[in-house]
């Protein structure tokens, strides 16, 4: 015997029906069936809606009635077409209608009126999938279940007598061979009054179905591939379980997992009978199957599942510690107020007891509370009741964390990296269950954070926040769309565009922006790019591993830098504005990126994508000393004196640059050096100084009346009237076998920028094009400086550059 049971998601449609349908056709090749159906997706919640207005008096459940009648008529009709299942279905609609009517002449729904009410959601669709059957050629029946399953009179959440209901079904099958289709939910006292069983009723019905007639399986049909590691709709990582124990089904399932309900597990669980989860729309999926001696897991934890929106009351006072007889007090008044709690947490000292309970229920238990404990809180031995609210509590599961050391560890290490903060924490001696209360503002972080730390580690995904797709930034987009494959394919990175914006416009996906047609889906976003709503998405898309691409010159964009590093996303940047400011701006960014787990990239603010400040890092770290640093670290500096041989004159060459796009559009921009001082200053912090722009000694290679040349036009013919000037300097130094180079150096707490002549024997003295270059000379490389030298401009290398920052965190 296998017993199948169909959920409201699964029988919708008429489509969904007829698939369902087949399902079971299939079923009936092997061993016996029986079927247990819940009503037509979202059938219940009108009918509850249809009582409540016609206690009301509205005539609004009127409307319903039609809508609901409609959908059962348009159901039958091509379902089974034989007149009598129409007239069948009429018939319980005509009940249902003469019901409601009532309701709405008294003005009053008792419990048992609503069960009764309830109960026809399941009546009609059961009836139609049983003609349907039955029209297709199977030897089908309908089987309401309120006639043999019998419970107490708590209507609504009524308890099963399972000794009279199993004597019932054992002896009803055993005359009755056909196919039963059976009304999931419903059940009715011994005097034939209508309950129905409470939440999940129909899996429960499916479960006292098995439990009385011994069946090898039940099936539960829904919507989903079985039970999940975690919400897909939250993780996108999450996957199917393939088994679990009863126990651990019924931890995730206390704790938000809605595939099946503990009390529907209870039955299977005295007979030893497995449940399987399996997709009704994809029926070749072997699904979850829980049991008893579930397969051997390869994880440390089988799942995470997790409750929105709870409150967390909080009952303290020194009045509470080694007194007695407290804890039974609490929880007595809270029970008798009716007031479940779904989680307790109380430290070992027992000034206070924390308790989570659903988000309606604290002005109920605080009273409740309040009033037991009136005569302590009198004289001040405890306290009035604390109440917390949109906090979120989740649950890690595993029967392999029994024993297993460092798991609690490795969860607060993963929500502390994201900044998740944890409000309170409770577990069994079974260390069946870790439970963690959150805000409710950090759960899809923190459901993303455990996840990727005991699921997915041996993959990682990456969340891109870019501003500026300019130069940089379009070729970076390029980079990531080129190499996203391999990435994936080979390191198991996967990289999501998750939100773009230029100064005009801005867009954001949850799953990714097609990085083929980020131009097109940018142009055509209807939302006005504003910096501070671009940073406030990231809050709100909260994903884990979020990395904020900073491809701009803007000031602006650095003012967001604080807010963006308190989310806990990273910063890539080869903006240089961030890092030459103040240093105390400097330092504040670099000690908020470690307090929040988040890094702060910007290899390219130096060199572009030359390792420079990885490599002064490397040092630093290592403990080697660093004694002098001379650099080139202009490339438009660079190109002019590598060609100024003497075969040109100087202002050709800055005219041919100019050309070329290698200065800005007023060369004197380059020319000041105030571009070298800023990445020397950003050179000098990385190397320990605490130093300021104002301590950098700069050379401004131009004569007075260049510099104060009121156009760039003017600048230029002033320029060729002092070719003469830089040709003296040129000659001075052929004369000595040497070159001219624009040099930063740092040495012995100085910092300076300046024209010098080098030899050949200087590892600058053979540079081309437009290379940079730095010498590091440390205690370990005296003799031999460190050489570091490339291209040190261009777009496309300073993507590169900012790709690698973004690859190196998602290997970190």
């Amino acid at each position: 015997m296998r017993v199948l049971k169909f959920g409201g998601s699964s029988i919708s449609t008429p489509a969904r029906v007829e698939n369902v349908v087949e399902i079971i056709e299939q079923a009936q090749g092997g061993a016996r069936t029986a079927v247990v159906v819940s009503a037509f997706g979202g059938v219940t919640d009108r009918l509850i809606e249809a009582s409540r207005l016609a206690t009301s008096g509205s005539e609004g459940y009127q409307n319903i009635l039609t809508e609901l009648s409609e959908r059962h008529i348009s159901a039958v009709k091509p379902l089974a077409p034989d007149p009598r299942s129409l007239e069948m279905v009429a018939a319980n609609l005509d009940r249902l209608r003469d019901l409601l009517h009532g309701i709405s002449l008294v003005r009053e729904c008792s419990a048992r009126s609503l069960d009764l009410v309830m109960s026809f959601g399941e009546r009609l669709s059961a009836s139609i999938i049983s003609e349907c059957l039955k029209s297709r050629g199977t030897a089908a029946a309908y089987l309401n279940a309120s006639t043999l399953v019998k419970t107490d009179d708590k209507f609504g959440d009524a308890r099963v007598n399972f000794e009279n209901t199993n004597r019932n079904i054992q002896a009803y099958f055993d005359s009755h061979p056909e196919l039963q289709i059976i009304t999931g939910f419903i059940a009715s006292t011994q005097d034939g009054e209508l309950t129905t069983l409470g939440r999940s009723g129909s899996d429960y019905t499916a479960a006292i179905f098995a439990a009385a007639l011994a069946a090898e399986e039940i099936e539960i049909w829904t919507d989903v591939d079985g039970v999940m590691t975690t919400d897909p709709r939250v993780v996108a990582s999450a996957f199917s379980i393939g088994s679990m124990s009863y126990e651990e089904a019924m931890e995730m399932s206390h704790f938000g997992s809605k595939v099946v309900h503990p009390k529907a597990m209870q039955p299977a669980m005295e007979q030893d009978i497995p449940l399987r989860i399996r997709n009704t729309f994809d029926r070749e999926f072997a699904g979850t199957v829980i049991c008893r001696r579930p397969e051997e897991n390869p994880f440390v934890i089988r799942g995470i599942s997790s409750i929105s929106g709870v409150a967390l009351l909080r009952v303290q006072g020194s009045g509470m510690l080694g007194v007695t007889g407290i804890s039974a007090r609490l929880f007595g008044a809270l029970a008798r107020a009716g007031v479940n709690v779904i989680l307790i947490s109380q430290g070992s000292s027992e000034h206070s007891i924390c308790l989570a309970v659903s988000p309606e229920a604290p002005p109920l238990a605080s009273r409740a509370i309040e009033e037991e404990f009136e005569l302590e809180i009198l004289a001040h031995q405890i306290e009035r009741v604390l109440v917390e609210i949109d906090l979120s509590v989740i649950a890690v599961v595993g029967e392999n964390m029994r024993g297993t050391p460092g798991i609690a560890a490795r969860i607060f290490d993963a929500l502390g990296k994201h900044g998740a903060n944890v409000v309170a924490i409770a577990q069994g001696s079974s260390e069946l269950n870790i439970s963690i209360v959150v805000n409710t503002r950090d759960e899809t972080t923190a459901l993303n954070a455990i996840h990727e730390t005991f699921f997915v580690r041996s993959r990682k995904s990456l969340h891109l926040f870019l501003v500026g797709p300019g130069l940089v930034g379009g070729k970076l987009l390029e980079q990531v769309e080129s190499q996203a494959e391999y990435l994936s394919r080979e390191c198991s990175l996967d990289l999501h565009l998750c939100g773009l914006a230029n100064s005009r416009k801005m867009c954001f996906d949850a799953s990714g922006i097609d990085l083929k047609d980020w131009q097109k889906l940018l142009q055509a976003a209807p939302t006005a790019m504003v910096l501070g709503q671009f940073v406030s998405q990231i809050k709100t898309m909260n994903f884990r591993n979020s990395i904020f691409l900073d491809c701009t010159a803007s000031d602006e964009t650095v003012r967001q830098y604080e807010r963006i590093l308190n989310l806990g996303a990273s910063i890539v940047t080869p903006n240089k504005r961030a890092n030459s400011s103040s240093f105390s701006q400097y330092n504040k960014l670099k000690k908020l990126a470690f307090e929040r787990g988040a890094q702060f990239c910007y290899e390219t603010n130096v060199g572009a994508s030359l390792p420079i400040i990885s490599t002064l890092k490397d040092l630093t770290l290592s403990g080697d000393q660093i004694l002098k640093i001379e650099t080139i670290i202009s490339g438009t500096i660079s190109f002019i004196f590598n060609a100024f041989d003497g075969s040109r004159t100087f202002s050709e060459i800055v005219e041919e640059a100019r050309e070329r796009g290698f200065t800005e559009p007023d060369p004197r921009d380059d020319l000041n050096g105030m571009d070298v001082a800023r990445k020397l200053l950003i050179l000098a912090r990385e190397v320990g100084l605490e130093s300021e722009m104002s301590d950098v000694a700069v050379e401004n290679i131009l004569p007075p009346a260049c510099q104060a040349a009121q156009s760039v036009e003017i600048f230029l013919d002033t320029l060729r009237q002092q070719d003469g000037y830089f040709t003296e300097k040129l000659k001075a130094a052929q004369d000595q076998s040497q070159v001219l180079r624009y040099i930063g150096t740092i040495e012995d707490h100085r910092i300076s920028v300046g024209l010098q002549a080098v030899a050949a024997e200087h590892p600058f003295y053979h540079l081309r094009g437009s290379e940079n270059v730095i010498a590091i000379t440390t205690s370990r490389f005296r003799e031999h400086p460190i050489v570091i030298k490339g291209p040190g401009a261009g777009a496309d290398v300073t993507a590169a550059g900012v790709f690698s920052d973004v690859i190196r965190i998602g290997n970190s």
